[in-house]
């Protein structure tokens, strides 16, 4: 067998392949891409983060029961407004009753013996002037007439009592608001000692909203304070914006009333909590939304349109063009986003320039082809 064939034709192989690729037919290298890109300017943005937080209900108020009874009978209809001194639920009153007739028996025998000992004290008067009776007997019926006057007091005090309970056999709103369902039914047994829930009374014609701040946040928003970088007003109202469960935003803008000052040892959070009017009662106790807080402003902040971003799971670039016009991405901090631009809190400083439209077609590290326009981005809807 010849040996030398394979490698005369293995040699063949390489020629025709270096041939082929000195062939003045082969394709060129394609240009670098054409992208748009906007130069990073340095302008007032709000600052703005956005909390999870829970609506309540503006006052709250429990219905209890005051007496010990029977209900008869519930007198509202469950989940209607109640206006304040409306009359819920009714309580047996026949034992009550007694008590104030009782109360009204003991009180009149009470006056009718003090009568009588004023009496004493009168016939004995002119005697002690005379001399006729003895000055300890006298002071004997002076201290019974005391007495008879003081049991009158207690009389009157404890009728006072009885025609009080007798009242709360008529159990009435305390507050004007949306009654929730009733917690007993007509034959229940309440009790005053044990404080029987009745039904639940909520004002919810203006609301509150509970957030919680992490102290994360919080040291990194005084740090922006303390640096320049974030302005805050002491008088100013602080504007909160809702944003609902259906992504829908709630048309009425609520203002911060409460900041906590302290941290909450369980969950690493400060509260805080914004009052919205509520009209149409559109917002529930309980219900779940999430709050955009506009606190200060940012001087020299920075914004981008949010196609310019790329997002991962645990990350945000931006594509930056470098003065040989070689595109390298770049991490960034993300603040909001703000009418389809994301404020950027660090990653990007005024004269970069960021890739915003052929994001698709630039690889890290590749040239690219940039036309003299720079891209200005829309300025933010005004509210």
């Amino acid at each position: 067998m010849n040996r030398a064939r394979p490698f005369a034709i293995a040699a063949g192989a390489a020629l025709a392949l270096l041939l082929a690729a000195c062939s003045p037919d082969s394709p060129p290298a394609p240009p670098p891409p054409e992208v748009n890109v906007m130069t990073v300017r340095a302008e007032a943005v709000p600052n703005i983060f956005e909390l999870p937080g829970r609506v309540q209900a503006y006052r709250t108020s429990e219905v209890r029961a005051r007496v010990d009874g029977i209900v008869e009978r519930r007198l509202f209809d469950e989940g209607s407004f109640v206006a304040a001194g409306k009359a819920l639920f009714r309580i047996d009153p026949r034992q009550l009753t007694a008590a104030v007739n009782a109360a009204q028996a003991q009180l009149a025998r009470a006056q009718a013996t003090a009568a009588n000992a004023r009496q004493v004290v009168n016939r004995y008067q002119p005697l002690l002037t005379d001399q006729a009776i003895g000055k300890q007997e006298y002071d004997a019926a002076v201290a019974a007439a005391r007495t008879a006057e003081a049991d009158v007091q207690a009389a009157q005090a404890n009728l006072a009592s009885a025609r009080l309970n007798l009242g709360y056999a008529t159990v009435t709103a305390p507050i004007s608001g949306r009654a929730r369902r009733a917690e007993v039914t007509e034959g229940a047994l309440v009790s005053a000692a044990a404080g029987t829930l009745l039904t639940t009374i909520e004002q919810i014609d203006r609301v509150y909203v509970n957030f919680g701040q992490s102290s994360s946040d919080l040291m990194a928003v005084r740090r922006d304070v303390e640096a320049g970088k974030l302005k805050l007003s002491a008088v100013e109202r602080v504007e909160v914006q809702l944003v609902l469960e259906d992504g829908s935003a709630y048309p009425v803008v609520g203002h911060l009333d409460f900041f906590d000052l302290s941290i909450d040892e369980g969950t690493g959070t400060a509260a805080l909590r914004a009052e919205f009017p509520n009209p149409n009662a559109s917002l529930l106790p309980g219900q779940f939304v999430r709050g955009r807080i506009h606190a200060g402003n940012r001087p020299n902040g920075v914004l981008i349109p949010q196609r310019a971003v790329r997002l991962t799971a645990d990350a945000a670039t931006v594509m930056v063009v470098d003065a040989k016009n070689v595109a390298m991405p770049r991490p960034v901090k993300l603040g909001t986003m703000q009418d389809g631009r994301w404020a950027i809190l660090d990653g990007l400083k005024p004269g970069d320039r960021v890739i915003v439209d052929g994001l698709q077609k630039v690889q890290p590290g590749q040239p690219v082809r940039i036309p003299k326009i720079d891209v200005v981005p829309a300025a933010p809807a005004k509210r």
